[in-house]
């Protein structure tokens, strides 16, 4: 049968529904009885609670209930699971689901209110009286790593949690025989999720059963099963765990959050359903956040400019805790070297504790930090040995002919790095030419005349997908006839409803409208990982796969009995298993299923298990590499700074495409993101940990007027390394497109101009370094 849908570019079959109102967010869950709540939050950056005093509160109307961490003790107590475990973390670095004595940044959670209502029960909160003695704050990585630095956690005898350390061949002697070596610093700023829906949790007990139902705007809603159950003391299979309809993701809703601990708490507490909703306020001081690196570094290159090796350390702020482990520094080491064949490297991470909010993977998780400095130090070189920008990448690329690649590096399990397919230079190669850089200099010109800076730059990435160990899926054709996909993998608004059906339809031969795709609810699948690391199209795509192959066997097995035929005469199509070459000996896939359910009045076939059904695990034992390469053009107003990008062209390659129009919008969204942290996004804090950027008064997100179009080209490599073919897509927009931007101003600036080493980067900064050049 040929392929129908794999590869076609169908709209979006959740759209319709989405569209018209018709989705279920957390908020949109209204349950008899259900009790608000809110959250009352630490307001300094490190504090010990000395009292807490909630009476004048619950006097209050409407307030049912103040519960603070020692109301719990009876259900559970103590500091949260770590979601990833890490050799190196000797005992978790975890909070508890409220604090208990000690607070340790602005936004924690200290107690909570439960009322009839959400108007109430916040009007309750300032009647709480809290008494916090103030502690010194840690509001920095590099102060927090400096010889008698204060602690971010006052029992701790340092602030550096782990140091991290990656390196692959002689680096010494690289760099000794290398015709040059130069040397850079970089600063890598933190940003938020800014996802359009805010977290959110609905917890219900049921007194009759026992068991416990959580709804959570959550990546993650098996890890939040698994870890609260751990928490409670109770079986995974009396806690029910569901991600409803998600309002974007991007990263920090694969955390497990105090706050669904507490919610869940507050419920068996008070035997009521209780739901908690996040503000935006609460999103920039309690929702994780991403990207605070320091980064010495240096580049060695032969005559020719080719990149050799890299050498350096790298100071990485993971906040007040470690929620997620030490996943976000070490994914960053792990993208070295990029894609770039180096001799030799030499890193290390250290990884420190500052009072700030925790960090964890925001879209990319390390991989843009690692691109955005490997870009800069190919860009370095080809400033100091005036080479083209292009010419330096392409002479220190892996080679077409090198692959599968070994880099040299780990992944965060200690596994090899191994690079499966690609060909980097053609990628480089496809922007450099639609972008049309050769007639670049004459569109400078042409700026200079309305008195503007034009500049052209270039980024380039190699991104693993897929991540293991496993994601499932089950594929039953019902006795109707319809096909219903069941997968624990959670989607946030990738689409993942359209490519899992699309998968399923091909290998059943059935119209794409017959397909439904059930997702991330415990009760309807068993088992599942989360949506991070542009891993599902690798692993829940390839578990349909496998999972419709098996009911397709087993329904051209049952038809060959029905249709006394040898099984290799039946093909599939149109809903129906029909002989090759006679499509009137047919039996439709409905009948099969009513043969395998009982209810056909005829026995099964001898041999054959009950159910036109299957399920399947896809192993993800090896990664899939996507990679690209992104240009960009951008004017810049000298006397203002003001920053506009007027062409983005992104070469990709994800493997075999699902659906092309789905892969363009990730890729877009993707580079928006990028936009977004080249330009605008930074979450300031002052000396004593106080965030100064907690409205979008002052931190600033794209807009649609700041966009430009984005030009999309694919390239089609089929991983080996998984049954369809799929590389992951959900970050490779990202994950260059910060390097590709700032290599732009660079070169719009000159060179002159001081060589640019942090981002974001503000219309003042612009300024003020178009000024310096100018004097």
């Amino acid at each position: 049968m040929s392929t129908r849908y794999f590869g076609a570019a169908v709209p979006r079959l959740e759209d319709p529904r989405l569209l018209t109102g018709r989705g279920t967010y957390v908020d949109d869950i209204v349950l008899p009885g259900m009790l608000h709540a809110v959250f009352l939050r630490s307001s300094v950056a490190h504090g010990r609670i000395r009292s807490l005093d909630p009476s004048a509160a619950l006097s209050m109307p409407g307030i049912r209930a103040v519960y603070a961490m020692a109301d719990f003790v009876s259900f559970g107590s103590g500091p949260m699971p770590t979601m990833a475990p890490h050799p190196l973390l000797k005992s978790p670095i975890t909070c508890s689901p409220l604090a208990v004595d000690e607070v340790r940044y602005v936004g924690e959670a200290i107690a909570m209110v439960l009322a009839d209502s959400r108007a109430e029960a916040e009007d309750a909160l300032a009647a709480i009286e809290l008494d916090i003695e103030h502690l010194p704050v840690v509001a920095n990585a590099r102060q927090g790593i400096a010889d008698g630095a204060p602690r971010a956690h006052s029992g701790r005898d340092s602030n550096v949690i782990a140091t991290l350390r990656g390196s692959h061949g002689n680096v010494d002697a690289v760099f000794a025989a290398a015709a040059h070596r130069f040397s850079e610093t970089f600063e890598i700023h933190r940003g938020g999720c800014h996802a359009m829906e805010c977290r959110g949790v609905v917890a219900a007990p049921e007194p009759r059963s026992g068991e416990l139902s959580l709804w959570t705007s959550s990546q993650s809603p098996y890890m939040v099963r698994r870890h609260l159950a751990t928490y409670l003391g109770r079986d995974e299979a009396d806690i029910r765990v569901t991600a409803p309809d998600v309002g974007g993701g991007f990263g920090p809703k694969a955390n497990v959050y105090p706050e669904e601990f507490a919610v869940a708490l507050a419920a068996l507490a008070c035997g009521h359903p209780v739901k908690w909703i996040e503000d935006r306020q609460e999103h920039f001081l309690a929702t994780t956040q991403q990207r605070d690196q320091f980064w010495s570094l240096e580049v060695a290159c032969d005559a020719a400019g080719r990149m050799l090796g890299v050498r350096g350390r790298c100071i990485h702020d993971n906040g007040a805790y470690a929620p997620y482990g030490l996943i976000l520094p070490a994914t960053a080491l792990a993208s070295f070297p990029g894609p770039y064949a180096l001799a030799a490297f030499d890193l290390s991470i250290d990884v420190v504790l500052t009072n700030l909010v925790p960090t964890t993977p925001v879209r990319g998780a390390g991989r843009p930090n690692a691109a955005f400095v490997l870009e800069r130090l190919a860009d370095t070189i080809a400033r100091r040995l005036n080479l083209p920008r292009e010419e330096v990448r392409r002479r220190s690329f892996v080679r077409a002919e090198q692959m599968p690649y070994v880099t040299g590096g780990k992944m965060r399990d200690g596994s090899p790095v191994a690079y499966d397919s690609g060909d980097y230079a053609k990628a480089l190669s496809l922007v450099v030419d639609k972008i049309d850089a050769a007639g670049f200099e004459e569109r400078r010109a042409e700026a200079a005349t309305r008195g503007r800076l034009l500049g052209l730059g270039f980024a380039s990435c190699v991104e693993d997908t897929g991540l293991g160990p496993f994601e499932g899926a089950s594929v039953r054709v019902t006795p109707a006839g319809k096909v219903v996909v069941a997968t624990g993998a959670a989607s946030q608004g990738q689409g993942h409803a359209t490519t899992l059906a699309q998968i399923a339809a091909d290998a059943l031969g059935v119209d794409l409208s017959q397909v439904t795709v059930k997702a991330a609810d415990s009760r309807i699948f068993p088992l599942g990982i989360s949506t991070i690391a542009s891993r599902v199209a690798v692993t829940a795509g390839s578990s349909v796969e496998i999972a419709a192959r098996k009911v397709r066997d087993k329904a051209i097995k049952v038809a060959a009995h029905i249709l006394e035929a040898g099984e290799h005469d039946l093909e599939i199509e149109n809903g129906q298993v029909r002989v090759v070459g006679v499509p009137d000996m047919n039996v439709p896939l409905s009948t099969i299923a009513r043969v395998l359910s009982g209810s056909a009045g005829v026995p099964i076939p001898a041999g054959v298990e009950p159910d036109l059904a299957a399920t399947g695990y896809f192993e993800a034992n090896q990664l899939a590499f996507a990679y690209g390469s992104q240009a960009c053009e951008v004017e810049i107003d000298p006397e203002t700074g003001d920053t506009r990008i007027t062409r983005y062209v992104v070469a990709h390659d994800c493997g075999r495409l699902i659906n092309p129009l789905i892969v363009d919008g990730q890729i877009r969204g993707g580079v928006v993101h990028g936009i977004g942290n080249a330009l605008f996004e930074h979450m300031r804090h002052d000396e004593a940990g106080q965030p100064l950027t907690a409205t979008y008064a002052d931190y600033l997100l794209p807009g649609a007027a700041e966009m430009p179009d984005i030009e999309i080209h694919h390239i089609e490599t089929p991983s080996p390394r998984n049954p369809i073919g799929a590389k992951g897509a959900g970050e490779g927009g990202t994950i260059p497109a910060v390097a590709c931007v700032i290599s732009a101003i660079q070169d719009a600036l000159g060179p002159a101009a001081p060589f640019i080493t942090m981002h974001p980067v503000s219309p003042e900064q612009i300024v003020e370094w178009i000024d310096q050049t100018r004097k």
